[in-house]
This record gives C-alpha cells, structure tokens and sequence, in this order.
C-alpha cells in the first residue's frame, strides 16, 4: 500500500498503510469521490462505492463519460471521508473536526460479470435485499458497466480525540469541546403505491435495530 505517492508527509502520526483500517473505513462508506483527468482537465464525481475483497467496485451507465475513461485505463483516484465530530478550540486556528478518510490510487479495470457487481452493490445498500428484488434484464445489464480498482496503492488517514489549545488560551472564558457526528437510518417509509398487505421486510427492519 506504501508508495512514495501515498507517504504521509504531514501528521504522519495520523495516517495508517494498514488493510484491515483501510477495508473498515471503506465498508462503511457509502459514496466515494473518484478523479481522474480527461481530456487534459481535471474531473471528480462523487459516486456508490462496494469493497470486493481486495478490490474497489465503482458503476454507473456504460454510456457516461466517467465510466468510458475509466474503462479505457485513465489513472484515477478514489477519496471517502467519514465526518466523525466537530472539534472546538478556544482559538479559531485549532478548530478541527475528527475524521476516517482513505485515498486509493491506480488504473480501473473493467469488471465482466457485471450481474455480480450489482449484487454487490445492492447488498451493500441494505444487507440480504439482492434475494428480495427482480434481478437485473439483459437490457439493463447491457445498459450499465461497472470497474474495479485494486485495493494496492493507498493510505488511511484519521483524528480522533480532543482539541489542542496553546497554553495561554486555557484562561479564555470560551467553551470547548467535541460535538459528535453520527449517520443514523431513519424510520422507513413505504413507497405510495406499496400494497399494504405487503409487510417491512426484516432486512430493512434490520437498518433501524
């Protein structure tokens, strides 16, 4: 994972070339930013992301943009970031917030079977829903493309903790502190035309356990 690229320079005391961190932080995510430059531009788009063991999944219409650079083997990288507390310093300069963040770098490559790749992706949404769904037609299979990023070169990076304060601010009458951020499912909501009879099903109950 380590490579002159992926080096910590700054605040390498935060930053982490360990697997099972940079798996964690990514299970958890749900979005993921991928750049990459096109047409001599720089481009970004924020987009579902799925871990495949030791690769990175990514789709999207196989008539994008994005997915035809990827898949005629644009360098791209993949950035996520969980947003963790806002921390608050007596001093404006040592506000900060805590953070999981991961970087991924490499060449995509298109993924063939592309029936297992929305599985997964569907399956990452709401864990057991793929046995639940109409499966994908040949139409829509035909209709979108999904790549791979092996999970090889990259970094995790991430704060936790209090803020830091110069010792002469202790005496400043201004609050500080950690004000923690967390992403909750909220209470389902049926789709207007859902037949009544139809009840939740235990794998969306399961979001809001």
């Amino acid at each position: 994972m380590k490579t002159p690229r992926t080096k910590l320079s700054r605040l390498p005391k935060r930053g982490s070339h360990d697997r099972e961190t940079i798996d964690a932080i990514l299970d958890e995510a749900l979005i993921g930013h991928v750049a990459w430059v096109q047409d001599g531009r720089p481009a970004v788009i924020p987009t579902l992301i799925a871990r495949d063991g030791d690769k990175l999944l990514i789709h999207g219409s196989s008539k994008s943009r994005t997915l035809k650079a990827l898949r005629a083997g644009a360098e791209a990288c993949v950035e996520v970031t969980h947003v963790d507390g806002l921390v608050l310093a007596r001093s404006a300069f040592h506000h900060s917030m805590n953070y999981r963040s991961v970087v991924l770098y490499g060449t995509l490559e298109e993924e063939a079977d592309v029936e297992r790749a929305l599985e997964i992706f569907t399956n990452k949404l709401v864990p057991g829903r793929w046995e639940h769904v109409r499966w994908p037609t040949r139409q829509e299979l035909k209709a979108t493309a999904a790549v791979s990023l092996a999970i090889t070169e990259g970094s995790a990076k991430i704060r936790a903790g209090g803020s830091v304060h110069d010792e002469e601010d202790y005496s400043l009458d201004t609050w500080a502190g950690v004000v923690p951020i967390t992403s909750i499912h909220g209470t389902p909501a049926p789709d207007e035309r859902l037949d009544p009879s139809i009840a939740l099903p235990a794998h969306v109950r399961a979001l809001t356990a």
